[in-house]
């Protein structure tokens, strides 16, 4: 059996080691488009901030991979799928061939159309090639950074460059940072402990034109007013990557359309990660959710099915883990709820600086969590979320300090492993 798999990062290193536990002989390719082995893409930010080294960032060593008798080629960017002769072509001409085919292309940041967006010295965020080209800038001198997009991307981008000690103003076009994933409160709790960071933040405002002569000089934005930049970047979201199933046959939306087995309509060829669209857990819309853990868990799965398992995929959360200056937050599911919708909010502000608890319910099951500084809980609130567990006789402790597993052992059925099983998962120690 030959198994193809076109992306080297979470869902496609990650199906790889699965289709290897399950078949010795199987002969295993993985083609990347990047020219660095497979590594953490959630950790670039560390990695620019000098937090890690770039050799922190490598997944696995080489040996693991030929121990495993995994072959990985780098610089290989897969352009077509033959989908009649079970072929993938490279831009180089080369062709692979396949019995089984994973899709694991990821995304690519939306580029906003900006007046001077191609400069140099105008970056997205998103690759170790993105940071490292970066910080080069860095070392010859460049200290002023403008930072375009108030999401994560934006902020973890901020946070790196700012404990670089660079001079760095965050521009973000709506009301709020963090809009998309935490209510005014904490995403005020967020923005003010940048600021005492030394993070500029502009908000309701756009970029409308970036300056310079070959080389990036300044940021003009909507109101008129000049940022000098040496360095911008923007993260204004992700699109993913589907230009390979172009003229395929292969159905797409927001990404490719998968069934619960990960299987696109055409038989034999899977999509995970970045560019599959799967059910949202919560919600039951189809969507992507964009984030490393949900990457993992689908490669994980399309993996196994695709070595002959039939492992149901029950569908991705949305879920942010982050620290900034010292600052976790941690958010998951519904977080902003309509009013009249019949959701009920239990909010916990803290007696201590910064700490902010919220947690979301409906039909008395939780749907969504924000838990600023204090996140020991949050592996048993998503546990909660998860399960669908009904917490009526639990809620009046549901937001208390003192709220923890052995609480709730005796009055639910989920184990603790479980619990830590969730946590470790999705990384929800806000790793530093």
């Amino acid at each position: 059996m030959k198994y193809l798999i076109v992306g080297n990062c979470a869902a496609g290193v990650n199906a790889a080691i699965e289709i290897r536990k399950r078949d010795d002989n199987g002969e295993i390719t993985i083609l990347s488009d990047e020219n660095f082995p497979a590594y953490w893409r959630c950790l670039i930010s560390y990695y620019l901030a000098g937090v890690k080294t770039k050799d922190d960032l490598v997944m696995y060593p080489e040996s693991f991979y030929k121990d495993m008798n995994i072959n990985v080629l780098l610089n290989k960017r897969a352009v077509k799928i033959d989908t009649g002769n079970k072929k993938v072509v490279c831009a180089d001409g080369t062709e692979f061939s396949y019995d089984r085919l994973l899709i694991a292309t990821g995304g690519r940041p939306k580029l906003p159309e900006i007046k001077g967006v191609e400069t140099n010295g105008v970056f997205c965020f998103r690759s170790i090639q993105d940071a490292r080209r970066i910080l080069e800038i860095v070392k010859s001198g460049g200290n002023k950074a403008v930072l375009l997009g108030g999401g994560l991307i934006g902020l973890k981008a901020t946070y790196g460059l700012k404990k670089r000690g660079l001079d760095v103003t965050l521009v973000v076009k709506s009301s709020q940072i963090l809009s998309q994933i935490v209510d005014k409160t904490a995403a005020g709790i967020v923005q003010s402990h940048l600021e005492k960071n030394g993070v500029k933040i502009k908000l309701g405002l756009d970029a409308s034109e970036i300056n310079g002569n070959g080389r990036v000089r300044s940021i003009k934005l909507e109101d008129g007013s000049e940022l000098p930049a040496d360095i911008i970047i923007i993260g204004k979201g992700v699109s993913s990557n589907l230009e390979i199933a172009q003229g395929t046959g292969l159905k797409t939306n927001l990404g490719i359309i998968v069934n619960s087995y990960l299987e696109t309509n055409l038989p034999g060829i899977y999509a995970a990660g970045d560019v599959a669209e799967t059910k949202d857990l919560l919600t039951g819309i189809s969507t992507i959710n964009a984030l490393w853990t949900a990457a993992v868990e689908q490669g994980k799965i399309a993996g196994a099915n695709m070595a002959g398992d039939g492992i149901e995929y029950e569908g991705s959360m949305a879920m942010n883990s982050a620290e900034f200056f010292d600052l976790p937050l941690i958010s998951f599911g519904i977080t902003r709820p309509k009013p009249g919708e019949g959701y009920e909010e239990i909010i916990k502000p803290g007696p201590e600086s910064e700490t902010y608890k919220k947690i979301v319910l409906k039909d008395n099951k939780l749907v969504g969590a924000i838990l600023v500084r204090k996140i020991e809980n949050a592996g048993i609130y998503l546990a909660l979320a998860r399960k669908k567990v009904d917490v009526s006789r639990i809620k009046d402790i549901l937001g208390e300090d003192s709220f923890n597993f052995s609480k709730v052992a005796h009055l639910l059925d989920i184990p603790e492993n479980y619990i830590r099983e969730i946590a470790t998962s999705h990384n929800l120690s806000a790793e530093k």
